[in-house]
C-alpha cells in the first residue's frame, strides 16, 4: 500500500507564509511527478504546482512568484508566500508512484487526504 500524508496549513492571515509538506510512504519502487492541487468551495480541483523527478517545476499562473514547490526524496513541499483570501481551499498532495509487486512494476496515481488552508484576518 501507498499513503500520502500532508501537514501544514490551517488559518493564516493575508500575507502569511505557511509551508505544506507531504510524505509518501509504503511499498514504493520510485516516485515520478509530485504535485499540489487545491479545491475551493464550489470550484473544480485545480493544479497549483508540480515537480518532476528531475526537478522540473510547473506552476499555475495564479501562484507564480508567490509559491515554491520542492521535493526531497519522498517528500514534497509547497512554500506559500503572500497568501491572499482567494488562496483559501483544501490543498491535496498528488503523486505518480510505481510499485514493484512480484517482480512486476505497477504505476498508479495517488492522492493525499487534503489539508485546509484558510486565509482570513
Amino acid at each position: 500500500q501507498v499513503q500520502l500524508v500532508e501537514s501544514g496549513g490551517g488559518l493564516v492571515q493575508p500575507g502569511g507564509s505557511p509551508r505544506l509538506s507531504c510524505t509518501a510512504s509504503g511499498s514504493i519502487f520510485s516516485i515520478n511527478r509530485m504535485g499540489w492541487y487545491r479545491q475551493a468551495p464550489g470550484q473544480q480541483r485545480e493544479l497549483v504546482a508540480d515537480v518532476s523527478s528531475g526537478g522540473n517545476t510547473n506552476y499555475a499562473d495564479s501562484v507564480k512568484g508567490r509559491f515554491t514547490i520542492s521535493r526531497d526524496k519522498n517528500t514534497v513541499f509547497l512554500q506559500m508566500n503572500n497568501l491572499k483570501p482567494e488562496d483559501t481551499a483544501v490543498y491535496y498532495c498528488n503523486a505518480d508512484i510505481t510499485r514493484l509487486i512480484a517482480g512486476v512494476v505497477w504505476g498508479n496515481n495517488y492522492w493525499g487526504q487534503g489539508t485546509q488552508v484558510t486565509v482570513s484576518s
